[in-house]
Order: structure tokens, then C-alpha cells, then sequence
């Protein structure tokens, strides 16, 4: 359990945090909002056009369902400083990041990097990870691979993470987390401990690891990254939570 010592000033940090929370939320909502309404008046002008030049009755445009996956090179500098805010109640992140680092050894090209991220309406981008990026798998290679989630893996996906590992000896899997996700839960820390027991090293990520991402994988447009307050302090918390769960 935390510090008791502690508990007043994580009690005003979380006050803080809740009250960023609802505010990038409401931002980010009102823009993705803003972009929808957009396009859903452009879509209904263009078939009212359309009926009226057909004499038909105008239908109402159908909305199609969201991406379950969407996978790219470099993210936005400001989704990635509210995603991967390393707070404590992350209430208002309703997606997975996970950028991904992947050596395959001494072979042409042998370099991949990118991210994924999910919408939480399929599968996750820990399993996906395994379809998308690399589906060209060849077990005579080696490959170490390098994953920075915004938040460590569920325990459906920590179960699949670890028995894929255990049939692909090759692989070597490193998952860098921004926050641990739901840690209190027992399933939650029976998945990590699974993770761990597979060879799977987990690591919470430090001041230095969110300025590596800065520079690997946003589009920071040459601008230093400026960390936020109590990085460092949140670093340390889940990282205790870690090692707790894992000795």
C-alpha cells in the first residue's frame, strides 16, 4: 500500500489531476465534436443535393462505427502529454497507445517503429501488435522488441502476451507502462506476475523514457518536451506498486 504519509498530498494531487482530466477531456471532446458535426452537415448537404436533383425523398446519412485500430508513425505531441500523463486516476483516458520498437537482427531493413491505438471496441493493441506488426514472422530470426504503453496490459491480454512468448522462444519483449492499470485488482497483478514468469520484462517509465518517446515517436515539430509537474513522483508510486506486486 501507498505511504499513509503521503495520503494528503496524493489526495490534493488527485483533485488536481481530476480537475486536468475533465478539462483535455472536454477540449479533446469538443474538438473531435466540432470535426464530426462538420462532416455529418457536409455528408447530409451532399445527399439532400442528390435527392432533390433525383426527385427522391432525402435519406439520413449513415454514421459508420469507429476505427478499432488505428496504427501510425509519430503521434500527436498533444494527445501523447494527456495519454501518457503518468497520474495516478487516469479517468478520462479511454484509449491504449503503445509505441513499439522492433529488432530483427542482422537482416536489410531490420528496424521497425511505430504505434498503435485502440477505441477499446475490438481488440486491444497488445494483441494486435502480434497481426499488424509483424505478420511476416520468421522463426529463424531473433527479435527484441520494445513496447512504451500508455498503461500496462489488462489481464485477458497479459494471459495471451505471456502464452504467445512461451511458443516463440525468439522473441525477447520489453513493455515500458506509463501508468500500471488497475493494479489493485488481484487479476490484474496475477496477469503481471504471468508477464514476468514468461521473460517478459516490465518496466514503469521514468522522466527519461517520456523524453526518448518525445523524440522517437511525436511530432514534436523540434520543440523540447517541458515534463509535468510530479512526473518523477508518480514514476516512483507506481513503481513501488510494481515491485510489490512482482518480488
Amino acid at each position: 500500500m501507498a505511504d499513509k504519509s503521503h495520503s494528503g498530498r496524493r489526495k490534493e494531487r488527485k483533485e488536481k489531476e481530476s480537475a486536468e482530466v475533465t478539462k483535455e477531456t472536454k477540449n479533446q471532446g469538443e474538438k473531435e465534436k466540432g470535426e464530426k458535426e462538420r462532416g455529418e452537415k457536409e455528408k447530409g448537404d451532399e445527399a439532400a443535393k442528390e435527392s432533390e436533383q433525383n426527385g427522391e425523398p432525402q435519406v439520413e446519412p449513415m454514421e459508420l462505427p469507429p476505427f478499432e485500430i488505428i496504427a501510425g508513425d509519430r503521434i500527436d505531441p498533444f494527445v501523447f502529454k494527456f495519454q501518457y500523463k503518468n497520474v495516478e486516476y487516469s479517468s478520462g483516458r479511454n484509449k491504449t497507445f503503445l509505441c513499439y520498437l522492433v529488432d530483427r537482427g542482422n537482416i536489410v531493413n531490420s528496424l521497425l517503429r511505430g504505434y498503435l491505438e485502440d477505441e477499446h471496441t475490438g481488440a486491444h493493441v497488445e494483441e494486435a501488435f502480434f497481426t499488424q506488426c509483424l505478420p511476416d514472422y520468421d522463426p529463424a530470426l531473433k527479435y527484441t522488441i520494445t513496447w512504451y504503453v500508455s498503461s500496462s496490459p489488462c489481464s485477458a491480454c497479459a494471459a495471451k502476451i505471456a502464452e504467445f512468448l512461451k511458443g516463440k522462444k525468439n522473441i525477447k519483449l520489453t513493455i515500458f507502462s506509463a501508468r500500471l492499470f488497475e493494479w489493485e485488482e488481484l487479476e490484474i497483478q496475477d496477469g503481471l506476475k504471468m508477464l514476468n514468469a514468461a521473460g517478459c520484462k516490465l518496466r514503469v517509465m521514468k522522466p527519461l523514457d517520456f523524453s526518448y518517446m518525445w523524440d522517437t515517436f511525436v511530432e514534436n515539430e523540434d520543440q523540447p518536451l517541458n515534463l509535468w509537474e510530479d512526473c518523477k513522483e508518480n514514476y516512483e508510486y507506481y513503481q513501488e506498486r510494481l515491485a510489490d506486486i512482482l518480488q
